[in-house]
């Protein structure tokens, strides 16, 4: 026990440090919900010019998860981490003193590649980090930092809002609470600076630029039994081959090797997880409530329990995913995500476009905090382990990294298209809906077909 404790509470340290990036994660991407209606106003902007304000970043984002691989290969893990929580100071500072929509999107871009980069280096170094039989709860932490993001930035919106009135009113001289609400990322971005710079490197990383010495002194105090024995055995899934390139994986497709299928099954966990249209809740709920009747205040609350019920859905994650696996729980939700979205559809669709009725209202309240908790616990975080355990040692940085380019492009689509979709010369929000009812349903047959359960398996043996 005395030898047990420490273990586990440099474990869980290093880990919840790394998860701090999934903190900010959710923070930057969700703290526009309670801003977009306001900055929309603030400069008169169109529904294609709001579209781009919010859903830019996420092209930020899919460029910084596309070359974080890359970072973290070349840099190392910790050092990649400096390098995001540095992005997402940067976008905290300038997000809140935009003088026109186009420096706005800048700054959003900044911090979306700081996104980018989190979303794709926390599974990374938790994967390389954690024991076998303890990675799919640690791994799971990194989600769980990210719906707590996403519930601090509405709560902060939220509280920001009811003191002064209205996201447009004036909080601080010429100041409006909308810009204050972007400066409280400031703290959390100081935070995960510091955490990261105490972090040690990544085993794995440490072996493959041949430090082994500085290796063993990590992996003794995560696992001080069979220390060489680990190093030999992770040397060994690098042993007589060549550094990996992202031409590597076309190789592999065109080659039609073992591991085709899990490069594709990675893709589609990474583009569905998104086309289910779950951030539509997180980056337009307020204006979504709004829509369909709710005033200004109790749209931001709704927002607020929504993200509630995220976080607490979320930690049944963390208990469920190394004792059921991933793909019962891959099933379950989208089991689960297909009949509360149809739900949805037929209650927006009902109203025909105007206010919901009170019984509607009530029923889609339900259904749409149903749906969250069945993504909360299942796919949000299920597809973020499975992409830090699914690939093996040469093509993991490379692989997660086109996974997370698919997720984050699948996400900018999904982000851009609402707000046209839904706006004046739209479709509408029930016909939109449909479509995320498609894809849940959709994910159902590809789960059940393409992926593999990975819980209790050593990474080397991917």
């Amino acid at each position: 026990m005395s030898n047990a404790n420490p273990q586990m509470k440099h474990i869980v340290l290093i880990t919840l440090s790394a998860a701090i990036g999934g903190f900010l994660f959710g923070f930057d991407s969700s703290v526009i919900n309670g801003a977009n209606g306001a900055l929309k106003a603030h400069f008169n902007a169109t529904d294609y010019e709001l579209a781009w304000s919010v859903s830019l970043a996420l092209i930020g984002a899919a460029i910084g998860a596309f070359f974080a691989g890359r970072i973290a290969d070349a840099f190392g893990r910790v050092r990649c981490m400096l390098f995001a929580s540095d992005l997402f100071l940067l976008s905290a500072i300038g997000s809140g003193i935009p003088f026109g929509i186009p420096d706005f999107i800048m700054w959003r871009i900044i911090g979306g590649l700081g996104i980018g980069m989190a979303s794709i280096i926390a599974p990374i170094y938790i994967a390389e980090t954690a024991p076998a039989h303890l990675r799919g709860r640690l791994g799971s932490l990194q989600q769980f930092a990210i719906v707590i993001g996403i519930f601090v930035a509405l709560l902060s919106n939220y509280l920001i809002v009811r003191i002064a009135g209205s996201a447009n009113n004036p909080m601080f001289g010429h100041i409006k609470a909308w810009q204050v609400m972007f400066w409280v990322e400031i703290i959390p971005s100081v935070i995960y600076g510091y955490a990261a710079w105490k972090l040690p490197e990544s085993p794995r990383y440490l072996i493959h630029k041949g430090l082994l010495d500085e290796a063993k002194k990590v992996i003794a105090k995560i696992n001080p039994d069979g220390v060489d024995e680990e190093v030999e055995k992770i040397q060994g899934s690098f042993s007589n081959k060549k550094p990996a390139k992202f031409t590597d994986l076309l190789e592999v497709i065109n080659k039609k090797e073992r591991i085709t299928p899990v490069l594709w099954a990675g893709l589609g966990l990474a583009i569905l997880q998104q086309l289910v249209g779950i951030n539509v809740i997180f980056y337009y709920g307020t204006m979504l409530w709004q829509s369909v009747g709710f005033g200004e205040s109790d749209a931001f609350l709704t927002s607020v329990i929504s993200s509630a019920i995220n976080l607490v859905m979320t930690v049944a994650a963390i208990l469920l995913v190394d004792k059921l696996g991933r793909k019962p729980l891959l099933l379950i939700g989208s089991v689960g995500m297909a009949v509360t979205l149809s739900t949805l559809t037929i209650c927006f669709m009902s109203s025909g476009g105007a206010a919901l009725s009170d019984s509607a209202a009530f029923v889609a309240l339900i259904a749409a905090n149903l749906y969250i908790a069945f993504f909360a616990a299942t796919w949000g975080p299920v597809m973020w382990v499975m992409l830090g355990e699914m690939f093996n040692n040469r093509i993991r940085t490379i692989a997660i990294a086109i996974c997370g380019l698919a997720q984050w492009f699948a996400n900018f689509v999904v982000t851009w298209t609402f707000p046209v979709l839904t706006g004046e010369d739209g479709i509408g929000v029930g016909p939109t809906y449909a479509i995320y009812s498609f894809f849940a349903i959709f994910s159902i047959f590809f789960v059940a077909k393409f992926i593999k359960e990975t819980k209790g398996k050593q990474l080397e043996d991917m």
